[in-house]
């Protein structure tokens, strides 16, 4: 089958991957336009972008997929379908229109819970134990089109978003190559979602990441999981602003107010609402990440200092 595959960051090149070992033509990739980084702040390919520069592929790279431009290039290049995995631009109706089996999207949910933009790092956030990536049509609505077909991950104790979206970016990638097989057969059948079980997952901001201390402990422990690596969990000490790698909750810890720290030999606690925390890797302004016990021995750390 003809294929012109949209996605932009890290978690999309496993699907390419496999498209590209499928057997499938793949005419082009689409991809966000290059945006600066670095401390350059020099113009970078996205690694959708780059994955298809080292592999000889057509890039294309609309400020938006509406451009007259990017349809023309789109109907002149026919593609049967167009897989979609994390695009991060609204595609409008006249592009979906053009191939004749739609656009495919893999979202990383069990449609239709945690439709939107971060939908494993809610599933994380909101402590549920099973997740998985959906492959869907997709239409104008928000992850609204009827799906093709599922697979399911467990949601682990430890998992952090990016742990469980590696895992689910490889799974899905082999979900979403078997529904272009059944496509191209002609034995695909897609399921209209069900009303129920509707959930939303907007984006993630830096407030939201933002440790609250006198939340549960299993809600800080969530709450820090789920924005690891982005948008990257943090709090304040003296003032200034800490990134905080994943902690453990202890269910027999000392007794401890919120936010509140304790030094001991081996390790480096924090109170929360309910039981404290054991702290992980922390990062200071300006500093490397580093283990909390270094972090609290070079800080100087007194008691009853807090975490605010």
């Amino acid at each position: 089958m003809r294929l012109v595959f949209a996605g932009t960051p890290t978690v999309a090149v496993p699907a390419l991957d496999a498209i590209a070992a499928s057997g499938h033509e793949l005419l082009a990739v689409v991809t966000r336009p290059d945006a600066p980084a670095g401390r350059g702040r020099g113009l970078v390919r996205s690694p959708v972008g780059a994955w298809a520069d080292a592999h000889g592929v057509e890039v294309l790279t609309p400020a938006r997929p509406r451009e007259p431009e990017f349809l023309d290039r789109l109907r002149e290049l026919a593609p049967d379908c167009v897989p979609v995995v994390a695009y991060g631009a609204l595609v409008p109706p006249a592009a979906l229109e053009i191939p004749r089996l739609g656009w495919i999207n893999l979202h990383f949910s069990l449609l239709p819970a945690w439709r939107g933009a971060a939908p494993v790092q809610h599933a994380v956030l909101h402590g549920d134990e099973l997740t998985g990536a959906s492959v869907f049509q997709l239409e104008e609505g928000l992850d609204t089109g009827p799906v093709y077909g599922t697979v399911t991950d467990e949601v682990r104790p430890a998992d952090t978003s990016g742990d469980l979206l590696e895992r689910l970016a490889h799974s899905g990638a082999g979900l979403l190559v078997a529904v272009l097989d059944a496509l191209e057969a002609g034995t695909a059948r897609a399921e209209p979602q069900p009303a129920d079980g509707v959930s939303l997952a907007p984006k993630l901001t830096v407030e939201d990441a933002r440790v609250r201390w006198a939340d549960p402990a299993f809600a800080v422990d969530r709450r820090i999981r789920a924005c690891t690596p982005a948008p990257g969990p943090w709090t304040t000490f003296r003032g200034d602003r800490v990134k905080l790698g994943p902690v453990t909750p202890l269910a027999n810890g000392p007794e401890l107010k919120p936010g509140e720290l304790l030094v001991e030999k081996a390790r480096v606690l924090a109170g929360t609402g309910t039981v404290p925390v054991q702290l992980g890797e922390v990062r200071a302004a300006g500093k490397k990440a580093m283990s909390a016990g270094d972090w609290a021995r070079g800080a100087r750390v007194t008691a009853g200092e807090v975490l605010a």
